[in-house]
């Protein structure tokens, strides 16, 4: 029973289908429902690992299942929709969800994404007072970063946004959220200082800034700190 349990709420008989075809094989417990109701009472009787929620559902708009469920359970929230609208997207994540994926989807990049939002939730359960991740690292006890072995300064509200961003390693976070959690709720509509810091962060981080390895740009929505 050590298997993570994955709860797919998804009113589409053919995408349930595969979904339990495929993350079986991958060795996940899954637990089904065609409904926003029918998924929420089986979070609430038997807490998912991870669920994966179509926003497009019969009874209860997606967005209302996210935020039900986000009263109380933690788990990582992967969107898999129909719906490729940016407000969407941007309403999703804001509302708690971890990640996004459009149909038609690659069932190895959805689990991809699911490995990544389970390692980064099971990581944020036990606290570690380091960070490494290739030739990055950080120690939040001494707030000193390191590239390949050797220190680099950070200002303040850099070293803040990296910290945000890596608090929250393989989630998709919009710009919203990263302007409310850095610079304030006063913020949250200058997406021009985070443009610059995130271009000035990826200059000392990144060790082809060019080539971003570690702050990866979500199209229009936001940023996400690669997952290891």
């Amino acid at each position: 029973m050590s298997q993570p349990l994955i709860l797919i709420i998804e009113d589409e008989p053919p995408i349930r289908k595969l979904l339990r075809a495929s993350l079986s094989d991958a060795d996940y417990r899954i637990n089904e429902a065609s409904s926003g109701a029918e998924g929420i009472k089986l979070a609430s009787v038997q807490p998912p690992d991870l669920v994966i929620l179509d926003l497009g559902l019969p009874d209860i708009d997606g967005q209302e299942v996210i935020r039900r469920l986000r009263e109380w359970l933690t788990s990582p929230i992967i969107i898999l929709s129909a719906r490729d609208q940016e407000q969407e997207k941007i309403d999703a994540l804001d509302g708690g969800a971890d990640d996004y994926v459009t149909k038609p989807f690659s069932v190895g990049e959805l689990q991809a994404r699911m490995r990544t939002a389970l390692r980064h939730h099971q990581r944020a359960s036990h606290e570690a007072a380091t960070f490494a991740l290739g030739e990055l690292k950080v120690d939040y006890e001494s707030r000193i970063v390191m590239l390949s072995g050797s220190p680099i300064h950070l200002t303040p509200l850099e070293y803040k946004l990296l910290i945000t961003l890596i608090k929250h390693q393989g989630k998709v976070l919009t710009h919203r959220f990263l302007l409310k959690e850095v610079w304030g709720p006063h913020h949250t509509q200058e997406n021009h200082y985070l443009r610059v810091f995130v271009a000035n962060l990826r200059r000392k981080v990144e060790p082809d800034a060019a080539r971003p390895r570690f702050i990866i740009t979500e199209q229009s929505v936001g940023y996400r700190f690669a997952g290891s």
